[in-house]
């Protein structure tokens, strides 16, 4: 079973997948700890938003080869991946559709107001779930990119709200 968790910024992703793990014994992929052991050390300046795109598409691709071998064993893959845009969680639907595995997706819809208070309150406290430092224009800047799942894509998935 694959699991996407879905959300913008702030909205509790890393936490409601480490309570998934501990219902569905899965294993989770956070693409922010991802991104930080991976990618940060080596990013510059002057790289923008194409180049972390670039750096996580790379990552899903072996994301993909270890949820084959996690379906195989039957263990479930929980999915951190920010997921923002519809064309994105699209891309492992039809990996699970190909592949036959089962999806669901879990959209956390929390209103901006909380997600920006957790996003202070995270940077200031650096805790659990602290990977880096999210910037209040960064935050808005994900206020325009994230796209709200549809109600269609929502069929048979779960909404969890504040």
């Amino acid at each position: 079973m694959i699991h996407l968790i879905v959300g913008n910024t702030g909205s509790g992703k890393t936490t409601y997948s480490k309570e998934l793990k501990r219902k569905t014994n899965g294993i989770i992929f956070s693409i922010d700890q991802w991104n930080n052991t991976l990618f940060l050390a080596d990013k510059k300046p002057t790289d923008g938003l194409e180049w972390f795109l670039e750096r996580i598409d790379r990552a899903e691709k072996m994301i993909m080869t270890l949820i084959d071998q996690l379906e195989d064993s039957k263990t479930d893959s929980i999915l951190d991946l920010g997921l923002s845009k519809f064309e994105h969680r699209e891309k492992f639907r039809k990996f699970a559709d190909l592949k036959g595995y089962k999806l669901t997706m879990h959209f956390l819809d929390i209103s901006k107001d909380t997600r920006l208070h957790r996003v202070m309150k995270r940077n200031e406290e650096k805790g659990e779930t602290f990977e880096f430092e999210v910037s209040k224009e960064n935050f808005d800047f994900m206020e325009t990119w994230f796209e709200k799942p549809t109600e269609h894509e929502m069929m048979d998935g779960v909404t969890i709200k504040e």
